[in-house]
């Protein structure tokens, strides 16, 4: 055998070793069954609060929707990013959304970016926040999500240039950043129970720091929870979303709290932006909850 054929072969041995290192290193993430709640136990009472928590009518439902309509689930408006156009899916309780999905499945997608298909999930769906969610609340948001219309559709692909459209490489995203279900901001022992019910508003189904927390400098688009909700670039690329910390933000907690109800700031100022549908779907929440999430924000450490 010749040097140039024992070259060409080790060549190729170190590529099949690399391809098969990736292939495993890549491979989806699921739930351990013990994780996910039984089939069919949600209560969709429960879910609706859940529902209006995390936002999801403004990914999934038209842009722009009110009233009745926030509830059409067929598909929202584009997420332009500079990883690419993003398109939230149909998650109505229809074939072409939700209709056919177990439990289980719906858990691994939230919880772990993992679709019916197996495929990963591209993290523009904020499962890195969703994995704070417990198994109940989990299958409550499932209940109340199969009491809504079904709507025929399938939204369109995403646009991704590569490299960021070879999906299963975001299994190495995932191996970095995701999977911690940890507290972001650990409380002292002896925090009162709204302060802890606003943490897990705020860290799991509200998912604020997507927004609100600036992303590591190295082009992963990973959060830098070292500086939890200090503000960021706006991700749809117009303006900044606002430092939310005691640093920046000095409203009281009623202010706060009033401010999610109403969309008035303490000085008359109305919500703009982005932020408009978010303010609408808290003010759907218990006034208890708006309390939690204000006292959370006056409990965390001030970022600049």
């Amino acid at each position: 055998m010749t040097k140039a054929a024992r070259l060409l072969i080790g060549l190729a041995l170190i590529g099949g070793l690399a391809g098969g290192a990736f292939l495993l290193l890549t491979l989806p993430d699921r739930l351990d069954a013990t994780a996910i709640a039984a089939e069919g136990s949600g209560n969709a009472a429960r879910g609706e609060r859940l529902f209006w928590a995390g936002g999801c009518t403004s990914c999934h439902a038209a842009g722009g929707a009110k009233g009745d309509d926030r509830l059409i689930l067929a598909g929202g408006a584009p997420l332009e990013t500079p990883f690419g156009t993003f398109r939230g899916p149909n998650i109505s309780p229809h074939p072409d959304g939700l209709g056919n999905w177990t439990l289980a499945e719906f858990a691994n997608a939230m919880q772990r970016g993992v679709g019916q298909d197996g495929r990963h999930l591209y993290p523009a769906f904020p499962y890195t926040s969703y994995q704070h969610m417990t198994a109940a609340d989990i299958a409550d948001l499932f209940a109340w999500l199969r009491t809504l219309p079904p709507v025929a559709g399938k939204a369109p692909d995403n646009e991704l240039g590569f490299p960021y459209n070879i999906r299963r490489g975001i299994g190495l995203w995932k191996r970095a950043f995701a999977g911690d279900t940890s507290p972001i901001i650990p409380l002292p022992s002896d925090a009162p129970e709204p302060v802890r019910r606003g943490q897990y508003l705020v860290e799991g189904p509200g998912h604020c720091g997507q927004c609100h927390t600036p992303r590591t400098l190295d082009g992963l688009g990973a959060l830098d929870h070292g500086k939890w909700l200090a503000g960021a670039p706006n991700p749809e690329g117009k303006g900044r979303i606002p430092n939310i910390t005691p640093a920046k933000l000095d409203w009281s907690a009623a202010d706060i709290a009033s401010y999610l109800e109403t969309g008035f700031t303490p000085d008359y100022d109305s919500v703009g932006g982005s932020m408009v549908e978010v303010q609408e779907n808290m003010a759907k929440l218990p006034a208890e909850d708006r309390a939690a999430i204000a006292a959370y924000l006056k409990a965390i450490p001030a970022a600049e």
